[in-house]
């Protein structure tokens, strides 16, 4: 059997990462077991990959703890966290996703969402997305891009980040060379990686909710019942934790060794957060159309049935006339007004799209854990949980 045959996963159970091309490529090498992820593996091995020959490099030409009249490779903290922390979290996230995707795919039928007579369209939308993300074409172009920026654009020798590769000549040595053409294009490819799944999973949703999903706009959890789409943002928190990481770490050896002010990085910190949620809730925002569809059909159609209960209790009850099909009065399900007007109310509240606190803080948490440790090095610890209190309180 193949290893294609061999793979081939449930439509019902669909993952944005299983068999993938880069996967693939992986399992080639047999590094990957077959129909495994193997993340871990791939992690360790591309933080060793990256990081091992710059550390030995400035281990053997003295410049890893002291550097003649330049800052050392261990203050270079940006350099550490993007090969042993941003690099092996970009690699570990992968697991997270493949399991949340088949997890929310499974339950859009354990739900009801996709009713039976839904599944066929549903597989055919689920074999659409697994053709797409088996194609090798996309990862091309990743790959493409992040050599072709690497190669384009010369290593800056004047970049504060350099400074600890530079030979006595003023020439870039092969620590730099490692950075420019080894660390950063797979920084990027593997980041580039990540910005296509996001554009993967946002479609997916999109094409879902063009589906006609069976919502119930009476659901408690004022999303129609499929509340558990608001994983998704939860699904990529370790890239959202890499990114914030390394951001965090180059503006860390700017504060300790440069006595850069904390307040002079709050306007790209503040444009980072706001991009990328904005990226990660896209694939939520994809179902704006079938939740607002289904709840401007709902409110006029739960309001008349509320109003016709009301009118038959009404000419009952305080005008005293009898009352030609009592059946709605009788409905067990609808209960009496009160409880037919907490039903309108649920419809009136149902929101525009599945976007909750849960959604927003899987993005904001791991955001926030690499800020707050860069801003413990100029604010008090008092200080900054004091400020994080009034913010969430």
């Amino acid at each position: 059997m193949s290893e294609r045959q061999s793979e081939a996963p449930s439509v019902d159970a669909f993952s944005p990462v299983e068999n993938e091309a880069p996967l693939r490529w992986w399992r080639r090498l047999r590094i990957v077991s077959a129909g495994e992820v193997d993340a871990g593996r791939r992690a360790i091995l591309l933080a060793a990959l990256t990081w091992l020959p710059l550390a030995l490099w400035a281990l053997v030409t003295g410049r890893f703890l002291h550097a003649d009249g330049a800052e050392p490779l261990l203050q270079h903290y940006g350099v550490h966290i993007r090969c042993l922390v941003a690099i092996p979290l970009f690699v570990l996230a992968e697991t997270a996703l493949h399991r949340a995707g088949k997890a929310i795919a499974r339950q859009f039928v354990a739900s009801g969402a996709v009713t039976p007579a839904l599944r066929p369209a549903f597989a055919a939308t689920n074999r659409g997305l697994i053709r797409l993300r088996d194609a090798s074409l996309p990862w091309v172009v990743v790959l493409g891009i992040a050599l072709a920026w690497s190669v384009a654009g010369a290593p800056d020798l004047g970049d504060d980040t350099m400074s600890w590769t530079l030979n006595a000549d003023g020439t870039l040595g092969f620590g730099g060379w490692w950075l420019a053409y080894v660390v950063r294009p797979i920084f990027s490819a593997l980041l580039l990686g990540w910005i296509w799944r996001v554009t993967l999973v946002t479609l997916w949703m999109w094409r879902l909710g063009r589906l006609g999903l069976a919502l119930v706009p009476t659901h408690p959890d004022r999303t129609g019942g499929i509340s558990f789409v608001e994983k998704l943002p939860g699904a990529f928190a370790l890239v959202t934790l890499a990114m914030s990481a390394t951001l965090a770490g180059r503006w860390a050896h700017d504060i300790l060794h440069h006595g850069a002010s904390l307040n002079s990085f709050r306007a790209p910190a503040l444009a980072f957060a706001v991009i990328w949620n904005v990226l990660l809730l896209l694939p939520l925002l994809a179902l704006v159309p079938v939740f607002r569809a289904t709840r401007r059909r709902a409110i006029p159609a739960y309001g008349t049935l509320v109003g016709e209960q009301g009118r038959l209790v009404h000419r009952r009850w305080i005008e005293r006339k009898p009352v030609e099909d009592p059946a709605l009065l009788q409905a067990a399900e609808i209960g009496p007004v009160a409880d037919a007007a907490a039903i309108y109310a649920a419809v009136k509240n149902m929101r525009s799209a599945p976007i909750g606190k849960g959604a927003v803080g899987a993005i904001i948490l791991p955001m926030l854990i690499p800020f707050v440790l860069l801003a413990l090095l100029q604010v008090p610890l008092k200080d900054v949980l004091l400020k994080l209190i009034k913010v969430l309180v």
